[in-house]
């Protein structure tokens, strides 16, 4: 096996829009993306092919999800094509980079990323504010490694700051309500277009919702045909969510941790999961961080929470590096560390795996 570092840019891209149109801030995006974008389609459309799936399929797809989306929020649908009009693209083009997850569960043969997500909440002496915070890391294709940025968008209710890729509305970051979202994917059996993509609700709560309580509300409106997981949280509440076109299913801190990689925790769900897709990877990713946080001192800051993702040879792979060979499809690596914390809107955003906690810097950012 051949394993090597993650090829990554010098200076990592960061993305700032503020504008009350979502369509403006959508062109805003796009013309600050104008020269990644078509890199990140490119990706894409390999991912496709190489899952099976047709052109005319990829755009039926896309151009039915961007319906979708334009009845539940039609400002994501004008975000989504003013980032075509900036970039100089086809909305469909980006609609099928926001669907790309919906769009690849056709597929039996590119399997989805491998992320693992944390989030702690302290609970100090009797009548004391709780405490929370959250990291995780992103794995995904290394093929993707330049294509996505970090950014600080504003001009919705609540402006947010995270990271995203190129083209695509939302995925991890923390609002100026102080509410935080980490996104993990899930498959279930069910899973297609028809729904709101998981990538664009990430965004719509996010811009949204005030509070946990608020953000679950506006997921149980929305319509779901695909299938993820948001472990959200604000200074006092956490809470950690299975996804599926089947419902969406709640579960609360146990032991003040929420602990989730890429399998449903909940029965109905798991019942027509894609076990194949994630087994036995996922469930000894989380049996190994959950028997670590067991006989360890309980985690008292993000970094300390960061340091419970570091794995090494022999180790599941919760620090994901790539194998160079795999073929395309299978190079997974950890491309992003990420940390949030409600308290201070405050999302740290590390070009790297967890094992380079030390040795890289952090991007700070912060909703203000």
């Amino acid at each position: 096996m051949t394993t090597t570092s993650i090829p990554r840019p010098a200076h990592r891209r960061h993305i700032e829009v503020a504008d009350a149109d979502p369509h403006e801030r959508g062109v805003a995006r796009g013309a600050q993306l104008r020269d990644g974008i078509p890199a990140a389609i490119e990706v894409y459309d390999r991912l496709f092919a190489l899952g099976g799936i047709t052109p005319a399929q990829v755009r039926e797809d896309a151009e039915r999800a961007l319906d979708t989306i334009g009845r539940f929020r039609a400002g994501a649908r004008a975000e989504i094509e003013g980032i075509a009009r900036g970039s100089g693209t086809e909305p469909w083009r980006i609609a099928a980079l926001n669907a790309r997850t919906e769009i690849l569960a056709r597929s039996a043969t590119v399997p989805p990323g491998e992320c693992t997500t944390i989030v702690r909440q302290l609970v100090g002496d009797s009548g004391s504010t709780p405490r929370t915070f959250g990291v995780q890391t992103w794995d995904w294709h290394i093929e993707l490694s330049a294509l996505w940025h970090t950014l600080d968008t504003r001009g919705g209710r609540h402006g947010y700051v995270g990271l995203s890729e190129n083209g695509i509305l939302g995925k991890i970051g923390v609002n100026s309500a102080g509410l935080a979202l980490h996104f993990n994917i899930l498959g279930h059996a069910r899973d297609g277009i028809g729904g709101i993509p998981m990538h664009v609700l990430a965004e719509i709560v996010l811009e949204e919702a005030g509070g946990v309580a608020e953000a679950v509300e506006i997921i149980r409106t929305a319509p779901l045909a695909s299938s993820g997981s948001f472990a959200l949280f604000d200074e006092t509440e956490a809470v950690l969510l299975d996804l599926s076109p089947v419902g969406v299913f709640a579960m609360r801190p146990e032991h003040g941790t929420l602990l989730r990689t890429n399998h449903f925790l909940t029965p109905e769900p798991a019942a027509d999961e894609k076990s194949w897709l994630y087994q036995p990877d996922s469930g000894e990713r989380y049996d190994f961080v959950r028997a670590r946080l067991a006989r360890t001192q309980p985690p008292a800051t993000p970094d300390e929470l960061a340091a419970c993702l570091v794995t090494g040879a022999g180790e599941p792979p919760v620090t994901c590096v790539p194998d160079l060979d795999q073929p395309l499809g299978q190079r997974w690596a950890s491309l992003a560390t990420v940390t949030l914390e409600p308290a201070t809107r405050t999302a740290r955003v590390l070009d790297g795996t967890p094992a380079d906690i030390g040795t890289r810097d952090w991007r700070v950012l912060t909703a203000g």
